[in-house]
Protein backbone atom coordinates (compact mmCIF):
# COMPACT_ATOMS: atom_id res chain seq x y z
CA UNK A 1 0.00 0.00 0.00
CA UNK A 2 1.76 3.42 -1.09
CA UNK A 3 2.44 5.91 1.68
CA UNK A 4 -0.06 8.87 2.02
CA UNK A 5 1.32 11.96 3.18
CA UNK A 6 -0.46 13.38 6.42
CA UNK A 7 -1.76 16.88 4.65
CA UNK A 8 -3.18 14.34 1.65
CA UNK A 9 -4.94 12.26 4.37
CA UNK A 10 -6.50 15.19 5.83
CA UNK A 11 -7.88 16.38 2.47
CA UNK A 12 -9.43 13.10 1.77
CA UNK A 13 -10.88 13.07 5.47
CA UNK A 14 -12.67 16.46 5.27
CA UNK A 15 -13.80 15.49 1.13
CA UNK A 16 -15.25 12.04 2.75
CA UNK A 17 -16.74 14.17 5.81
CA UNK A 18 -18.14 16.69 3.62
CA UNK A 19 -20.02 14.38 1.11
CA UNK A 20 -21.13 12.55 4.11
CA UNK A 21 -22.70 15.48 5.26
CA UNK A 22 -24.32 16.89 1.69
CA UNK A 23 -25.79 13.23 1.39
CA UNK A 24 -27.46 13.30 5.29
CA UNK A 25 -28.67 17.06 3.88
CA UNK A 26 -30.16 15.46 1.12
CA UNK A 27 -31.98 12.52 2.77
CA UNK A 28 -33.31 14.58 5.89
CA UNK A 29 -33.36 18.54 5.32
CA UNK A 30 -35.58 19.83 3.42
CA UNK A 31 -34.74 23.63 4.40
CA UNK A 32 -31.79 25.28 6.24
CA UNK A 33 -29.16 23.53 4.77
CA UNK A 34 -26.07 25.27 6.06
CA UNK A 35 -27.76 25.11 9.86
CA UNK A 36 -27.12 28.93 9.67
CA UNK A 37 -30.42 28.84 12.88
CA UNK A 38 -30.90 25.95 15.11
CA UNK A 39 -32.40 22.96 13.31
CA UNK A 40 -36.20 22.72 13.65
CA UNK A 41 -38.73 20.51 12.86
CA UNK A 42 -39.78 22.39 9.71
CA UNK A 43 -36.48 21.89 8.36
CA UNK A 44 -36.86 18.02 8.46
CA UNK A 45 -38.62 16.52 5.24
CA UNK A 46 -42.17 15.04 6.81
CA UNK A 47 -41.12 11.61 4.01
CA UNK A 48 -37.55 10.59 3.39
CA UNK A 49 -36.18 9.54 0.17
CA UNK A 50 -33.37 7.17 0.30
CA UNK A 51 -31.89 6.28 3.09
CA UNK A 52 -28.41 6.67 4.95
CA UNK A 53 -27.03 2.65 4.76
CA UNK A 54 -24.58 2.64 2.54
CA UNK A 55 -23.43 6.12 1.71
CA UNK A 56 -20.13 6.32 3.89
CA UNK A 57 -19.03 3.50 2.28
CA UNK A 58 -19.93 5.02 -1.24
CA UNK A 59 -18.31 8.14 -0.33
CA UNK A 60 -15.20 6.49 1.33
CA UNK A 61 -14.72 4.59 -2.30
CA UNK A 62 -15.10 7.34 -4.24
CA UNK A 63 -12.62 9.42 -2.30
CA UNK A 64 -9.84 6.85 -2.26
CA UNK A 65 -11.22 6.35 -6.46
CA UNK A 66 -10.26 10.19 -6.60
CA UNK A 67 -6.81 9.78 -5.46
CA UNK A 68 -6.40 6.64 -7.97
CA UNK A 69 -7.45 8.44 -11.12
CA UNK A 70 -5.64 11.46 -10.57
CA UNK A 71 -2.30 8.98 -10.01
CA UNK A 72 -2.79 7.06 -12.63
CA UNK A 73 -3.41 10.37 -15.00
CA UNK A 74 0.49 11.52 -13.98
CA UNK A 75 2.09 7.86 -13.76
CA UNK A 76 0.54 6.90 -17.65
CA UNK A 77 1.63 10.16 -18.51
CA UNK A 78 -1.75 11.60 -19.70
CA UNK A 79 -1.17 14.97 -18.36
CA UNK A 80 -0.86 17.92 -20.34
CA UNK A 81 2.25 17.95 -19.93
CA UNK A 82 3.06 14.89 -20.51
CA UNK A 83 1.11 15.46 -23.90
CA UNK A 84 3.17 18.43 -24.23
CA UNK A 85 6.52 16.77 -24.05
CA UNK A 86 5.51 14.41 -26.58
CA UNK A 87 4.24 16.47 -29.17
CA UNK A 88 7.15 18.77 -29.08
CA UNK A 89 9.38 15.03 -29.17
CA UNK A 90 8.03 14.40 -32.63
CA UNK A 91 7.79 18.00 -34.11
CA UNK A 92 10.52 19.07 -36.44
CA UNK A 93 10.65 22.69 -34.30
CA UNK A 94 13.87 23.31 -34.39
CA UNK A 95 13.89 25.60 -31.07
CA UNK A 96 12.11 22.89 -29.11
CA UNK A 97 15.01 23.00 -26.79
CA UNK A 98 13.82 25.63 -24.30
CA UNK A 99 10.34 24.94 -24.68
CA UNK A 100 10.63 20.97 -23.65
CA UNK A 101 12.56 22.13 -20.94
CA UNK A 102 9.93 24.10 -19.10
CA UNK A 103 7.44 21.36 -19.97
CA UNK A 104 9.69 19.39 -18.04
CA UNK A 105 9.50 21.82 -15.27
CA UNK A 106 5.96 22.58 -15.47
CA UNK A 107 5.03 18.75 -14.85
CA UNK A 108 7.60 18.52 -11.85
CA UNK A 109 5.13 20.62 -10.33
CA UNK A 110 2.30 19.90 -12.16
CA UNK A 111 2.82 16.46 -10.32
CA UNK A 112 3.16 17.89 -7.10
CA UNK A 113 0.09 20.39 -7.41
CA UNK A 114 -1.66 16.94 -8.53
CA UNK A 115 -0.66 15.13 -5.66
CA UNK A 116 -1.75 17.95 -2.86
CA UNK A 117 -4.93 19.38 -4.13
CA UNK A 118 -5.94 16.11 -6.17
CA UNK A 119 -7.33 18.59 -9.27
CA UNK A 120 -5.03 20.17 -12.32
CA UNK A 121 -3.02 23.16 -11.50
CA UNK A 122 -5.26 26.20 -11.95
CA UNK A 123 -3.17 27.96 -15.07
CA UNK A 124 -4.13 24.24 -17.18
CA UNK A 125 -7.76 23.45 -15.86
CA UNK A 126 -9.31 24.82 -18.86
CA UNK A 127 -7.16 24.06 -21.73
CA UNK A 128 -8.11 22.81 -25.09
CA UNK A 129 -6.30 21.11 -27.35
CA UNK A 130 -7.45 22.31 -30.91
CA UNK A 131 -5.97 21.20 -34.53
CA UNK A 132 -4.07 24.25 -36.00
Amino acid sequence: MAHLESSRLQHMHRYWCAANYLTIGQIYLQGNPLLREPLQSEHIKPRLLGHWGASPGLSFIYVHLNRLIQDMVVRNEMSHFHLCLEALRRSAYPQAGPLMAWCQDMLARHQTYTREHFEDMPEVRDWVWTDM
